[in-house]
């Protein structure tokens, strides 16, 4: 009998969320919800694990892509369960998710304001005692290598042009949101390209 590689059973899952799973904090029977999608490399596992997994993504494109990757590993989810939207405009229910996957997708907002309405998207839509977790862009250890353009949006040395978040500004929204860290905030320096920031919250039960 063929085992599988541990890359067809678990895709491209970013390193730190398979630490999640690591930790027993994703189990089965929880919904997953993938707010920005894409392709779903995040998803992979859930998938194939039978877990019941929503997602959505603006690129027409990359959700009938995932649509098709469910369709041949748990073809019993419906495809509605993918919808072609913007993470700020999700129309999932309010709680509807116990873990909500923001995976390298907040650093795509164009200033404040839409940052603001793309966290209080995916926040909506998870339940209380429920999970979020993002990476995403950040200043963090880079300070004297990213050249600011406006406001919160940064040139990277590897020619990148995103809005970068740095620990301050994550706390305050950790606070804003009434939420508490699940795990350290935790930076990882790509030596003099970019920064990438871990960002793993528990929503307060009510």
């Amino acid at each position: 009998m063929r085992m599988e590689s541990v890359q067809e059973q678990f895709g491209g899952i970013d390193i730190y969320l398979f630490d999640q799973l690591l930790k027993g904090r994703i189990v089965p029977g929880m919904t997953i919800l993938d707010a920005g999608c894409g392709g779903g490399r995040n998803i992979v596992y859930f998938l194939r694990e039978g877990y019941p997994v929503f997602g959505a993504d603006a690129d027409a494109e990359a959700v009938e892509g995932i649509r098709r990757l469910a369709a041949r590993l748990a073809p019993a989810l419906p495809a509605a369960n993918f919808r072609v939207e913007a993470v700020e405009a999700m129309s999932f229910e309010d709680g509807s998710a116990d873990v909500v996957i923001c995976n390298t997708v907040l650093h795509f907002a164009r200033d404040d304001a839409h940052f603001e309405a793309m966290l209080q998207g995916t926040w909506r839509v998870l339940k209380p005692g429920g999970l979020f977790f993002s990476r995403l862009g950040s200043t963090t250890g880079m300070e004297s290598e990213v050249e600011l353009v406006q406001g919160r949006r940064y040139r990277s040395p590897d020619g990148s042009e995103r809005y970068l978040v740095d620990d301050g500004l994550l706390r305050m929204h950790t606070e804003r949101l009434g939420a508490e860290l699940a795990d350290p905030l935790r930076t990882t320096v790509v030596h003099k390209l970019r920064a990438m920031s871990t960002w793993v919250l528990r929503k307060r039960a009510i």
